[in-house]
């Protein structure tokens, strides 16, 4: 097959593209250039997509003996992720940077543009499996979890649909990270011992805050409980996060010493509302933009009066997946518009979920399989 490898310059995606090579594949190795300007963006070892990983891919590229060249997707990646970020928090949302990476640039753009080159898909060195699976007769390429699960990456990769997971190849997911290191070691690439990136690409101080108080401005707010008593004054709703605890700016404390948590973010009001935890437990997700990695399950498509389907629900990448059932439905009670399609998809849980916010992914699993993922609109 003809591939192209997506070069991070980082050890997974180095060690991707040479057992992609090494398997008789045509192998090219891309990296993609995310920024007009690449020092407005993360440097050195915490970041990705910057000059100095530029440099590592074609180096990594160099000593596997495959052709590399340089994709500039920055348009698309402001566009499709940075001003994403800032619309959602803006609207007092809590978006994943990641998801919409992944779904907009590394398996849309980067996809879209190799096969239009004539490539048959696109090697990448995300750790999940892609497997061929069986249901009610239906064979279908259907994606798993890593092996390793400190590193499983399915969670953040469950905004692909079935025809993105027929053009994506993780030649990784059946390794440890600890053997990845071993491996690039014994292939002499330099990147063996390069420390993994972490936060988000695009925040050079890692300042999450402070970055979005330069671009939406830092207009001050109250910040009140449940009953609306004024606790304290906030520097911009956006910089708070549902479930948050520390850094609240409240200067009224409770007599017995408890600590507060933010339960919501009010944009329109522009307020943060404080409360117990237990305020924070919900057990339905309200979720739109469904996306289905493969089928979407019979039962779930029938609709809430007729039943449901039943399986495991994930709310973050390395959290613990609990029961729970679905079924799409014709939209929430509020702000029925936001889905094109109107249909948005209703989560039941089996056990309370603490600290969930509006904007994250949900994503769902039968065993270790992804079902389908969507963006929590609202939880009850």
């Amino acid at each position: 097959m003809k591939l192209i490898a997506a070069m991070s310059g980082g050890v997974d995606s180095a060690v991707a593209a040479a057992r992609a090579h090494e398997e008789g594949h045509e192998v090219i190795g891309v990296h993609l250039a995310l920024s007009k300007n690449p020092q407005k963006y993360r440097s050195g070892a915490r970041g990705c997509c910057t000059v100095e990983d530029s440099h590592d891919a074609r180096r990594a590229a160099d000593r596997i003996g495959i052709p590399f060249y340089i994709w500039d997707m920055s348009d698309e990646f402001h566009q499709g992720v940075v001003e994403d970020f800032l619309s959602e928090y803006q609207s007092g949302r809590t978006p994943n940077p990641c998801l919409r990476c992944n779904e907009k640039i590394k398996f849309a753009a980067v996809l879209d543009r190799a096969r239009a080159m004539g490539f048959d898909g696109v090697v990448t060195g995300h750790y999940a499996q892609i497997r061929d699976a069986s249901i009610d007769g239906l064979s279908f390429r259907a994606m798993y979890r890593a092996i390793d699960p400190a590193k499983d990456q399915s969670y953040v990769l469950a905004v692909l649909n079935g025809e993105q997971l027929n053009g994506a190849f993780f030649p990784l997911g059946d390794t440890t990270k600890e053997k990845i290191r071993e491996e690039a070691k014994r292939r002499n690439l330099a990147v063996a011992a390069k420390p993994d990136s972490h936060d988000i690409c695009f925040v050079p101080s890692g300042d999450n805050a402070g970055w979005l108080r330069e671009r939406l401005g830092s207009e001050t707010g109250a910040i009140i409980d449940e009953s609306g008593e004024k606790l304290g004054e906030h520097r911009g709703a956006y910089t708070y996060t549902v479930g948050q605890r520390r850094g609240l700016g409240i200067t009224k404390p409770r007599e017995d010493g408890a600590p507060r948590y933010v339960l919501r973010i009010e944009p329109i009001s522009n307020t943060v509302v404080v409360g117990e935890r237990d305020s924070l437990a919900i057990t339905e997700i309200i979720g739109e933009r469904v996306i289905w990695c493969g089928p979407a399950p019979k039962a779930a498509m029938s609709g809430a009066d007729s039943g449901s389907a039943r399986g495991l629900v994930q709310v973050r990448a390395h959290g613990k997946a609990i029961g729970c059932s679905y079924t799409m439905v014709g939209g929430s009670d509020r702000d029925e518009d936001r889905d094109v399609n109107g249909k948005k998809i209703r989560i039941t849980c089996d056990e309370p979920i603490y600290g969930l916010a509006p904007g994250q992914g949900a994503v769902l699993y039968d065993g270790d399989r992804v079902v389908g993922s969507s963006t929590v609109l609202e939880t009850r």
